[in-house]
């Protein structure tokens, strides 16, 4: 039976990450969305909190906490900004718990415990100029020869794509096996023949470092291949099911950040001789986001719970991510609405939580490849077999050694 009632230990980690968000990150993120500016202390104050394993097993460096607690600090950052959020989900979503999951024990030993402990910074590279949703299209190849990989290709729209020590970077070995030929590498940012660019000019979440990274005859030594040649692509899907869980759990953040701030605007703003909050129609989109923030959050902890067990939760999770993602895009627009003229200018945060709102609706899965997703399942179309190598349940207690 799920309960719904954060632990003590939530609570405890919930209050601590507000704290932080509230003194470290909302008196300079203005500043730093207009600059365009990634703050790198902030993954060093996240470190030093214990924020950057949470749910990675103590053995590993990690705090050994539970996924939902993951989630309770996504929401809790993304309260803040997206940005922040972001920074989460890829070094731990999409980085560690894959490591957790694929990684060999010497794998672990390297890559993984410096980055549950914050020492090391991990990203994710899946995504190119001309693969997105499709997956299948990339062209990056990685090529055997004697004892190394030669890694040849770009990426793009990698988020910490410039402040990360580690890429999990999906490559070909056998394009003629299409999706079956894809393979995952543990690609260090000091070997030679990797470099990367950031992005500028986005529309919304500029606190973020994201651009793209090249390979040019990068040397990857072979036991930086994580799995087995051809299990990039399960590899790949199954990153995501955590990234998509991060994702949602932040989307939940970004409405009641909208709903915090619109309620606030709605007992400073008179107008007809009356507080907004009084008019009918601002209150209807006041609960709607209320029934968003309540809806998503469920959905989340659902997906969580899920984890927590060592369950198969994709399609749990791509309802999460896709419902909460559109719930904050609409909290979002309505928070603009209800503060007005203001809502435009940068004076009050919803300007930014709208630009911010876009950007989860399309990556890690756009809102159209989740429709298709649940309609596929429902249809009987598409079910899921459990993975042959899943998550631990939690707690940790049975996680055991590779040799």
């Amino acid at each position: 039976m799920m309960n719904f009632e954060l632990s003590q230990e939530q609570e405890m980690v919930r209050k601590v990450v507000r704290k932080f968000v509230d003194e470290e990150i909302n008196p300079y993120i203005q500043e730093w969305d207009e600059r365009g500016h990634f703050e790198p202390s902030v993954m060093k104050r996240l470190a030093d909190l214990d924020l950057m394993g949470v749910c990675i097993p103590e053995q590993y460096g990690g705090s050994g906490m539970d996924y939902n607690t993951l989630a309770i600090v996504c929401e809790e950052l993304e309260r803040g900004d997206t940005a922040f959020r972001t920074a989460v989900s890829v070094h731990t979503g999409l980085n560690s718990l894959t490591l957790l999951q694929w990684g060999n024990e010497a794998q672990k030993q390297k890559y993984l415990i410096p980055q549950a402990k914050g020492e090391k910074v991990g990203a994710f590279g899946l995504t190119e100029p001309g693969a997105g949703s499709d997956v299948a299209s990339l062209k990056t190849t990685a090529v055997k020869d004697g004892d190394h990989y030669i890694l040849n290709g770009q990426k793009t729209w990698i988020s910490l794509c410039d402040h990360a020590d580690h890429f999990l970077v999906f490559a070909y070995t056998d394009k003629d096996t299409k999706h079956k030929g894809i393979s995952a590498f543990i690609v260090e940012r000091t070997m030679p023949g990797f470099s990367s660019r950031g992005i500028k000019g986005k529309l919304g979440i500029r606190a973020g470092n994201t651009g793209e990274l090249f390979f040019d005859d990068v040397k990857v030594p072979e036991e930086n291949l994580l799995g087995k040649e051809g299990e990039g692509f399960k590899i790949a899907m199954a990153a995501l099911d955590n990234g998509r869980f991060t994702v949602a759990a932040g989307a939940c953040g970004q409405i009641l950040a909208c709903l915090e701030e619109s309620v606030r605007y709605c007992h400073e703003r008179e107008t007809f001789g009356k507080e907004i909050g009084r008019h009918q129609l601002v209150k209807q989109m006041i609960a709607n986001m209320e029934a968003g923030y309540q809806m998503s959050r469920l959905l989340v902890f659902k997906a969580g719970e899920l984890k927590n067990q060592g369950k198969r939760n994709t399609r749990e999770t791509s309802l999460a991510k896709w419902q909460a993602c559109d719930f904050a895009n609409e909290a979002a627009n309505d928070a603009v609405q209800i503060h007005g003229a203001y809502g435009y200018s940068n004076e009050y945060p919803v300007e930014r939580f709208l630009r911010n709102s876009k950007a989860p609706v399309i990556y890690e899965g756009t809102r159209e490849i989740h429709t298709i997703m649940q309609a596929d399942y429902v249809l009987g179309y598409r079910s899921d077999k459990p993975l042959s190598q899943m998550l631990p349940a939690w707690p940790y207690s049975d996680v055991k050694e590779e040799v």
